[in-house]
């Protein structure tokens, strides 16, 4: 094993040809956050192995800070908790992310997209960040939790700093991470007020008459867990659908048949998070001593799994080429095991909703110039993402 990378360095790219190369030597390699894991069958096992916990637990005190509103909050949330804890919590907070239940607001979702598109469409052009993705998946976000709709900017505003703590930069983006923070809590906090003296009939007023019946949920969590989806929920779908639209429009005949066969928008989803996910990395730290192929992790080491270099690995996808139409082995996008996305269907869903439509309706869509975007490195997507297409040559889907 020689490979070494710097994860925390903003010009690092885990889909570089440098990062593919190491792979085809080793499983694995070394970083400056602990060992990476770069190939597809070791990296689903690890991830599903109880020797490992989830690692991000010490993602804060890794990157400096080890006390504040955002540690502590970071300590509660699910991807910190382990065990009865968060079994406890993610039993609670399971049944609003039912497939059933998400599947039945595919309507919903459709028609927000239309509405959407229908508001840049005559102009043959869009800045797909703040006119779709970003609007598109916050106003998600609060038709589940049971917020007004017309809260999605100051909610977007505020998960989008928040989303910062998952980033590479978060000691300097601190400030920005706990003011947005403060402003979500006391948000939240109004909302449970609200619905513990006028329930209805949504997310929150269900995990308060948890709290009320059996005591399982304190009101504290109840507000952690919900600042917590809110934000994650809104700042990973609008960045993977930024990387879902790049990815598509380099492959132009795949955007055309996304266009045409509406019905491959489930697989779309899949074969875009294979091989350009939001999420880069995925953390695991050993619980006790492991060897895992000659390789000795101490109690306490921390492993990364690239997900990108993962996806790609010809030793489990023989050919790795991009294609919507194929079935391939499951990405690890969404991570694995217990720590399994607990909103994976809600991305899933609202993503194979929107694609499709967009990809109709802008057939002929191409990239006006780069954009601006995060590092390929931590959790990644687009800042600013223009797009140029012909006005009026929609393909309107029944």
């Amino acid at each position: 094993m020689t490979a070494r990378f710097d994860l925390s360095d903003p010009a690092f790219d885990v889909t570089s040809p440098t990062v593919h190369a190491a792979r085809d030597d080793d499983w694995v390699a070394e970083t400056n956050l602990g060992w990476a894991v770069l190939r597809y069958d070791e990296g689903q096992a690890l991830l599903k192995d109880r020797r490992f916990r989830q690692g991000n637990a010490r993602w804060p005190a890794q990157n400096g800070i080890h006390s504040g509103l955002f540690s502590d909050w970071w300590g509660e949330t699910l991807l910190s908790l382990e065990g009865d804890d968060h079994h406890r919590l993610r039993a609670l907070f399971r049944p609003a992310f039912r497939n059933k239940a998400i599947a039945a607001m595919s309507p919903t979702f459709q028609a927000l997209a239309h509405e959407l598109i229908d508001g840049f469409a005559p102009r043959g052009e869009v800045e797909f960040v703040s006119e779709f993705a970003e609007p598109y998946a916050a106003r998600i976000i609060c038709i589940l939790l049971g917020l007004p709709e017309d809260h999605w900017q100051q909610v977007a505003h505020w998960a989008d700093d928040l989303g910062k703590s998952f980033g590479i930069n978060v000691a300097n983006d601190l400030p920005r991470i706990e003011a947005a923070l403060a402003g979500l809590h006391e948000y939240v906090d109004e909302v449970i007020s609200d619905r513990q003296a006028n329930p209805r009939d949504d997310l929150v007023t269900t995990l308060l008459q948890a709290q009320e019946q059996d005591g399982a949920l304190s009101r504290h969590e109840v507000g952690v867990g919900l600042v917590f989806l809110a934000f994650a929920g809104m700042e990973t779908t609008r960045n993977q659908l930024g990387l879902a639209l790049r990815t598509l429009l380099a492959h132009p005949d795949q955007w055309r048949l996304l266009g045409d066969r509406p019905d491959l928008g489930p697989s779309a989803v899949e074969e875009v998070m294979r091989v350009n996910p939001t999420v880069t990395w995925i953390t695991r730290e050993a619980i006790e001593e492991v060897e895992l192929n000659g390789l000795r992790i101490p109690a306490g080491g921390i492993v990364q799994v690239l997900s990108h270099v993962a996806g790609t690995d010809p030793g489990a996808i023989p050919d790795p080429t991009f294609d919507i139409t194929q079935t391939r082995p499951p990405h690890l996008g969404f991570g694995a095991g217990v720590h399994h996305c607990l909103g994976h269907f809600v991305a899933r869903t609202d993503m194979s909703v929107a694609l499709p439509l967009l990809a109709a309706r802008m057939p002929d869509a191409r990239p006006d110039g780069p954009g601006t975007w995060l590092p390929m490195s931590g959790n990644t997507g687009p800042v600013h993402y223009p797009i140029r297409f012909t006005a009026g040559t929609e393909k309107w889907l029944l």
